[in-house]
């Protein structure tokens, strides 16, 4: 019996990995007709001071397991390679693989990682010739290192990069962080509050055009965007020259968990105002304010300016429930965590 153990970061790699466990199984008795036992570890996988993943701390661990021949490791960490993404690594020698689970993307993440770790598994026990006839990857390569016996599953270049900054926006988990967003909502609500009140702001939705408000929209989420970006330490910067275009894409997930995160807060707080506004403001009076016949479009307006003008205003001035969780929501953050931990 081949006995494998899986070992994933915590959050998304592990609830990933639990999800195809009983696939991965079948998967393997079948395409090596012999059968085989998949065992799973949560464990955050640590660093080494020169940026790369301690598998041998992995191997170590796993020691305990009686009769283990492979160690699948699942990570959220993304891995670059003479500069394609890195998908998976097959250390041929320690019959270890490392798959990093942001280069996967966002659509049909389990069966893409169901199928990357049988083929890991695949590039150890069967002919290479066999693996490549049964096992394809369309989206990525199989190739051999330059250095030493490894085996390296490589993306192109800018589709795998797009696939990477979209997998590491998934792995943030931007939808969780949204409710850490409560108190800059409340403050940017109360200030938007405004304009459900003041007539000015009425009459001034109404003289600025769709595309001047789809604007002043922009410009009130770009301001958010950079405020949270710069108050919270989130845009990394290289400590080696080598390291730039990894950063890059931490940098690019950053700005996109971001925008997500201040969309849904904006998006919120238009509705907020738009329901206020259609309670509180009787439409003959607005009527007589503007001068014409007040319609929907209006109150959208008045939402859309007010929410504007709230989110900037109130959301600069309010305090998050913990920087801590703002900034966890970047891979770099989390990687010095995991530093921290090894050290």
């Amino acid at each position: 019996m081949l006995r494998v153990l899986v070992v994933a970061d915590p959050g998304q790699p592990s609830r990933r990995v639990l999800r195809i466990r009983e696939r991965l199984e079948a998967e393997l008795e079948r395409a090596l007709t012999t059968p085989v036992a998949v065992q799973m570890r949560t464990e955050l996988i640590r660093i080494d001071p020169d940026d790369t993943l301690d598998v041998s701390d992995v191997k170590r661990r796993s020691n305990g397991h009686e009769g283990l021949e492979i160690v699948l490791m699942a990570t959220e960490i993304p891995r670059h390679r003479f500069g394609r993404p890195l998908v998976s690594e097959v250390l041929v020698a320690d019959d270890v693989a490392v798959v990093s689970l942001p280069t996967l993307g966002v659509g049909a993440v389990n069966s893409r990682l169901l199928r990357v770790m049988v083929s890991c598994i695949m590039q150890m026990r069967a002919a290479p010739a066999e693996e490549d006839a049964q096992h394809r990857i369309s989206w990525a390569r199989w190739r051999g290192s330059a250095e030493n016996a490894n085996r390296l599953l490589q993306a192109r270049r800018l589709s795998g990069g797009a696939r990477t900054v979209c997998g590491m926006v998934l792995a943030n988990d931007p939808w969780r962080i949204v409710p850490k967003l409560s108190s800059a909502l409340a403050a940017a609500a109360a200030a938007g509050a405004f304009g459900v009140f003041y007539n000015s702001i009425w009459q001034m939705s109404a003289a600025l055009s769709p595309s001047r408000l789809a604007l002043i929209s922009g410009l009130a989420i770009f301001v958010i965007i950079v405020w949270l970006l710069i108050g919270n330490r989130l845009w990394d910067r290289p400590r080696y020259a080598s390291l730039t275009e990894v950063i890059l894409l931490y940098n690019l997930s950053t700005v996109l968990t971001l925008l997500l995160c201040v969309l849904a807060l904006y998006g919120s707080l238009v509705v907020i105002i738009l329901l206020s506004a259609l309670i509180v403001i009787d439409p003959d009076f607005m009527s007589s304010v503007l001068g014409s016949e007040a319609r929907f479009s209006n109150y959208l307006d008045i939402a859309v300016l007010s929410a504007s003008l709230g989110t900037v205003a109130g959301a600069l001035g309010s305090s998050f429930d913990s920087d801590a969780d703002i900034r966890m929501l970047t891979h770099g953050q989390r990687e010095r965590q995991r530093m921290n931990t090894a050290e």
